[in-house]
C-alpha cells in the first residue's frame, strides 16, 4: 500500500514527513497518468498542480475553509487527498468520480460550475458571507489560472475585493492563488499574459524567487507588519517583478512569485498569506504537465485532454479519427482562401475548436481573445459592420455566457456574424456544465437569427457556406462532439428540407435534428417493418421553421421531432408552435433531453437513459400510432 491509499482525509497531509511528501507527490502523478491513460481527462492542468494543492490542504483547514478552484478540471489532485483515490480509478465513467468538483461527491467541492473564471467571485461571495455571519476565523482559498485571468468577471471579481476593507478588524480572510502556467488551452494571450511572461521569462527570475523565497521563511510577522515587509520586498524588485504594481494598484496585498513545485516554498507563502487575514493574492509559477515528460514535449498544449494514450510514451492510442471539429476546420479554410473578408475568433480555444489550421495559413486573420465570448462577440459585431464575416468558433455551452451579445450587438445590428458552436448536444463524460444542450432554447429568441444543425460532415460543410453567405443577420452552426460518422443522403429536397426516408404510407412524418438523423432513419426502417410508414426529414436550418415542414405535416397523421437539446424551448416547441400558427391540428410528440443537469457519462450512454435511441424511439412512436388506429376509421390512412 503506497502512502496516497493511507490517506482518509487532508488532515493526514500535516503527519508527513518533508520526505513522504515527495514520495507522494510522485505517486498522485503516477495514478493521474495511470487513469487518465484508457480513457482520456485532464492530464497536463492537474501534473502541474500537485505540490500546489498538497500544500493547500496542508496549510488550509477544509473544508471549513472552503477551497474553489477555476475551472475545476484541475482538482483531480484535491479529489485524491480528500478520501475518494480508492475510486479514481472510474473518473468520468459513468456511476464514478466526475472530472470537476462535484458537491454531490463529497463535502470539500463547493462549486462545481467549470465555466472559467468565476471563482473569484464565488470567494468574494463566501468571504462576505463569513464576515456577515461573524465568522472571519474562517479562510477561502480560490485557485485561478492566468488563462482565467483573460476573463472579463475575474475582473469585476478583483475589483469588488479589492474595494471591501483591506485592513483592520473587518477586513475578509480570502486568499486567491494565481496559477501562472502561461496557458489556458493554448499559451495565455493579451495584456496580462505579457506581463506574467515578462517575469517567467527575465534571467533573473530564479533571483527573485530565492529573495522571496528566503524572506518569508524568516518573517514571523502577522498582520499588517507582515504585509509592510512583503511591500518591501516588492519595492526593492520594482523593475524586475512585472505584475506586482498591477495588483498592487488595485489595492490587493501580493506575494510572489512563488515556484508552484517547490511545495515548502508554497506552504510559506500560503501561511503567510492566512496570517494576514484579509484578502492576499499569492502569485506560482508553475509548469503544466510538470513530471510527465511526454506532457511537457508537447507543446500544443501539454497533453491538456488528451483521449486515451500510451502511458508510456503519450502517443494517442488507436488511429486518427477524422471528427467533426476537423471538417469544420477544414471548411473554414477553404473559405478562408475563397473569401478575404472571413476572418476567425475563439475564445482561448484555437486548438478544440479546429482554428489552428486557419490560423497558420492567415495568421492576421484569426484573433484568440482569450476567456472572454462576451467580448468575443461584440468584437465579430465590429468587424462586421465594417465589411467583414467573422466566424466565432466556441463550444455550445459557453456561448451562454454571451447571449445579452448576440441579441444586443450582433442581432439587433443586424451583423453578419457566424457562430460555429462545437460539442453542441451531449458531450458526456465532462458532465453537466459541459452538455450544449441549451443552445436550442436559448437562442430560439432572438430575432432574425439563422440557426443551423447539419446531419453529417457534408451538410457541415455545405450549411457553413450557406452561413457566410448571410451578411444582414448573425448565423449558427452547431455540431456534436466525437466523430463525424458516415453521410446520411437525402432522396430529395423541398424547399430547405431534406427527405432522408419515406415509406409507402404517410403515417408518421419525423423530424429529426443534426445528428439525430442516423437515429431517426434507424427507428424509420424498424417501424416500416411494422407496417407503420414513416417519412424522415432533416429540417438543416431549425431557426426559422421552413413552410415545407408545415405542408408535410399536413400529409400526415403523425408529427414527431427528436432532439438532443432540452425538450423545453427546443425545436420541438418552435415546430409545435409553427403547427398551431398555421391551423394544422395534427397530433404532435417531441423527444428531446429532459430539462435537467445531466451527470458525466458516455454520450450513448445518456442518450440511451433519455430514450434517444432508435429502438426506444420505434417503440414509442409505434404506440402512438396504434393509439391514432384504434380511434380512428380505416379509410383515414392515406397512401401515396
Amino acid at each position: 500500500m503506497g502512502l496516497l491509499d493511507r490517506i482518509e482525509h487532508p488532515r493526514d497531509l500535516r503527519e508527513m514527513s518533508d520526505a513522504d511528501l515527495e514520495t507522494l507527490a510522485a505517486e498522485i502523478r503516477d495514478r493521474i497518468v495511470s487513469t487518465c491513460a484508457p480513457n482520456g481527462g485532464h492530464l497536463g492542468p492537474n501534473l502541474g498542480v500537485v505540490e500546489l494543492t498538497i500544500a493547500a490542504h496542508r496549510v488550509f483547514d477544509s473544508p471549513r475553509d472552503p477551497i474553489v478552484f477555476d475551472t475545476g478540471h484541475q482538482a483531480y489532485v484535491h479529489k485524491m487527498i480528500t478520501g475518494r483515490h480508492a475510486d479514481f480509478g472510474r473518473l468520468k465513467q459513468a456511476g464514478g468520480l466526475s472530472g470537476y468538483p462535484s458537491r454531490a461527491e463529497s463535502e470539500h467541492d463547493w462549486v462545481e460550475n467549470s465555466h472559467a473564471s468565476t471563482a473569484l467571485s464565488y470567494a468574494d461571495g463566501m468571504a462576505k458571507a463569513f464576515a456577515v455571519r461573524g465568522e472571519r476565523d474562517r479562510t477561502v482559498v480560490a485557485f485561478i489560472g492566468d488563462g482565467a485571468l483573460t476573463g472579463g468577471m475575474a475582473w469585476e471579481a478583483l475589483n469588488n475585493i479589492a474595494g471591501g476593507p483591506q485592513t483592520g478588524p473587518d477586513r475578509r480572510p480570502l486568499v486567491m492563488v494565481v496559477n501562472d502556467n502561461g496557458r489556458s488551452y493554448s499559451p495565455t494571450v493579451g495584456g496580462l499574459a505579457r506581463h506574467l511572461s515578462g517575469l517567467r521569462t527575465d534571467p533573473r527570475y530564479e533571483e527573485a524567487l530565492d529573495v522571496v523565497k528566503r524572506t518569508l521563511g524568516r518573517t514571523a510577522l502577522v498582520g499588517q507588519p507582515l504585509y509592510e515587509a512583503l511591500h518591501g520586498i516588492k519595492k526593492g524588485l520594482k523593475d524586475l517583478i512585472a505584475p506586482q504594481g498591477m495588483f498592487e494598484d488595485l489595492g490587493l496585498k501580493y506575494i510572489g512569485p512563488v515556484d508552484g513545485h517547490d511545495r515548502a516554498a508554497v506552504e510559506q507563502a500560503f501561511t503567510q498569506a492566512k496570517k494576514f487575514r484579509g484578502p492576499v493574492l499569492v502569485h506560482c509559477l508553475t509548469q503544466k504537465g510538470y513530471g510527465y515528460d511526454p506532457a511537457l514535449r508537447d507543446e500544443a498544449d501539454q497533453m491538456h485532454s488528451p483521449g486515451a494514450f500510451d502511458p508510456a510514451t503519450g502517443a494517442p492510442a488507436g488511429g486518427p479519427v477524422r471528427g467533426w471539429t476537423d471538417v469544420f476546420s477544414d471548411a473554414l479554410v477553404h473559405a478562408g482562401r475563397e473569401r478575404p473578408d472571413v476572418v476567425a475568433i475563439t475564445a482561448a480555444m484555437l486548438g478544440p475548436t479546429g482554428l489552428e489550421p486557419f490560423a497558420r495559413a492567415f495568421p492576421d486573420r484569426c484573433f484568440d481573445v482569450g476567456i472572454a465570448e462576451q467580448h468575443a462577440a461584440t468584437s465579430a459585431a465590429g468587424m462586421a459592420m465594417m465589411g467583414l464575416h467573422p466566424v466565432v468558433a466556441v463550444y455550445a455551452t459557453f456561448l451562454n455566457r454571451a447571449f445579452d451579445q448576440v441579441l444586443m450587438d450582433c442581432a439587433l445590428h443586424r451583423a453578419g456574424v457566424t457562430f460555429v458552436l462545437d460539442r453542441a448536444g451531449v458531450t458526456g463524460s465532462d458532465g453537466p456544465s459541459h452538455n450544449g444542450m441549451w443552445d436550442l432554447s436559448i437562442l430560439q429568441v432572438v430575432p432574425g437569427l439563422r440557426l443551423a444543425a447539419p446531419r453529417d460532415g457534408a451538410q457541415l460543410t455545405e450549411q457553413f457556406a450557406e452561413a457566410l453567405d448571410v451578411d444582414d443577420a448573425p448565423t449558427v452552426v452547431r455540431f456534436p462532439k466525437g466523430p463525424v460518422g458516415h453521410d446520411i443522403p437525402a432522396l430529395e429536397r423541398q424547399g430547405g428540407v431534406d427527405v432522408l426516408a419515406r415509406s409507402q404510407t404517410t403515417d408518421v412524418l419525423l423530424v429529426t435534428v443534426g445528428a439525430m438523423a442516423g437515429i431517426g432513419v434507424d427507428a424509420a426502417n424498424r417501424l416500416d417493418a411494422q407496417g407503420v410508414g414513416v417519412t424522415v426529414v432533416d429540417p438543416r436550418w431549425v431557426k426559422p421553421v421552413d413552410d415545407a415542414l408545415v405542408s408535410l405535416a399536413r400529409q400526415h397523421r403523425l408529427v414527431v421531432t427528436v432532439e438532443d437539446n432540452g425538450r423545453v424551448g427546443g425545436f420541438g416547441t418552435v415546430l409545435a408552435q409553427a403547427l398551431r400558427d398555421a391551423d394544422v391540428t395534427v397530433p404532435f410528440h417531441g423527444y428531446g433531453l429532459p430539462q435537467e443537469f445531466l451527470q458525466h457519462a458516455k454520450r450513448g450512454e445518456i442518450l440511451a437513459a433519455a430514450g434517444l435511441t432508435a429502438q426506444n424511439l420505434a417503440r414509442e412512436v409505434s404506440g402512438l400510432v396504434a393509439a391514432l388506429d384504434s380511434a380512428a376509421s380505416p379509410h383515414d390512412r392515406t397512401t401515396v
